[in-house]
């Protein structure tokens, strides 16, 4: 079994990383942690050095999310892409061909109290209404099922 994970990094990425390794420890599957950099929109130098820092940044919470996979007993690799994450974690769901994808749910203030969290809400609404998710591009378009874990 071969179940991919989109990672990066993030305190929501990081739980559904436990979630699967507590969910399927049984099945000893494949984890294949996928980060993806967004391209620079612009060739200057400013946006190619936070190019870099942010290739760099997501390169090394790959590498910690497969150390925390491997210290738990599973195989896992990592792939990293640069690009729109949407369409790079679709194409690698095509490339590698898992039995599963997971993704957690996107949280612009993961931690608060009842206004916070009425307020990520709303901002996730608009976020879905204007600009559309990762989760619901994938949800329409991805060939393997998909594991959309939300966030706590």
């Amino acid at each position: 079994m071969k179940i991919m994970i989109a990672y990066d990094g993030s305190r929501n990425a990081k739980l559904a990383l436990a979630q699967v390794v507590n969910m399927f420890r049984c099945n000893h599957p494949l984890l294949v942690l996928v980060g993806v950099v967004e391209n620079p929109l612009d060739a200057t130098d400013n946006n190619e050095a936070l190019f870099q820092q942010e290739h760099d940044e997501v390169k090394q919470h790959l590498q910690e999310g497969v150390a925390f996979a491997i210290g738990e007993g599973f195989q896992a690799e990592q792939l990293l892409a640069e690009g729109d994450a949407r369409k790079m974690l679709l194409q690698a769901t095509r490339k590698l061909s898992p039995d599963l994808l997971v993704i957690a749910r996107h949280s612009h203030q993961p931690d608060g109290g009842i206004i916070a969290k009425s307020l990520t809400y709303f901002v996730d609404e608009l976020d879905y209404m204007t600009f559309g998710s990762v989760s619901s591009f994938l949800a329409r378009r991805a060939e393997c099922p998909l594991l959309i874990l939300p966030s706590p």
